[in-house]
């Protein structure tokens, strides 16, 4: 892969994370490896301020992340929580892969996840905020505005989505980044191809608005 391909056009790059034939070990080391890259992102922190303002009403808040992977973002969220003493906050999780659901569930026992197919089924109710990091560049145009339809018709009160943004900038920084922070070749093939199956800002709320 190109280290300075050309990013004027959206390309999407099949991610080796997405094949359902992936080792399950290979598997664990990459949702290990992009549970690190989180971390260094703040993936959490960008999502934190929105739902610590919904919760000051003191009403109970029910957060579900879709494509939660490892739930290494609920589960940095629900630190937080913890951390600003709101116990009024509840986490939940789901993704379509079966070993990632296993293993954010090994992480956080207290943390309901569970499989679930976001993109093909109707999400469940019951949720005030329904968020996803970093999963809709992993889909064509008409299934990321059918996920963000279906975030928005299981979300009581608030929908938030954090992906990567296609620039030179970020393209060059998520490929040094992925050398620096694992070994997993699945993490170090994917990261620079989420970079070039991205949107741009633009393009992302032309999603929304449809």
């Amino acid at each position: 892969m190109p280290l300075f391909p050309s990013l004027g056009r959206r390309d999407r790059v099949p991610e080796l994370m997405d094949d359902p034939a992936l080792d399950p070990a290979a598997h664990r080391h990459a949702l290990a490896g992009l549970a690190r890259l989180n971390r260094l992102s703040d993936s959490a922190g960008v999502l934190w301020p929105e739902i610590r303002l919904l919760s000051q009403t003191g009403s109970p808040l029910r957060v579900l992340d879709v494509a939660t992977g490892s739930g290494d973002v609920p589960r940095a969220l629900a630190a937080k929580a913890a951390r600003a003493g709101l116990t009024n906050v509840t986490f939940a999780g789901c993704d379509i892969s079966p070993t990632a659901v296993a293993a954010a569930a090994d992480a956080a026992p207290g943390i309901h996840f569970f499989t679930h197919d976001a993109v093909r089924d109707p999400l469940p109710g019951g949720y005030d905020v329904v968020t996803c990091s970093l999963f809709l560049h992993h889909l064509s145009d008409d299934d990321a505005a059918s996920l963000l339809a279906a975030m928005r018709a299981a979300a009581g009160r608030l929908v938030l989505v954090n992906d990567l943004a296609r620039s030179r900038f970020n393209h060059f920084a998520v490929w040094a980044a992925c050398r620096l922070v694992t070994r997993s070749p699945v993490v170090r093939f994917d990261g620079p191809a989420s970079v070039r199956s991205a949107y741009t800002p633009a393009e992302a709320l032309a999603l929304a608005e449809r």
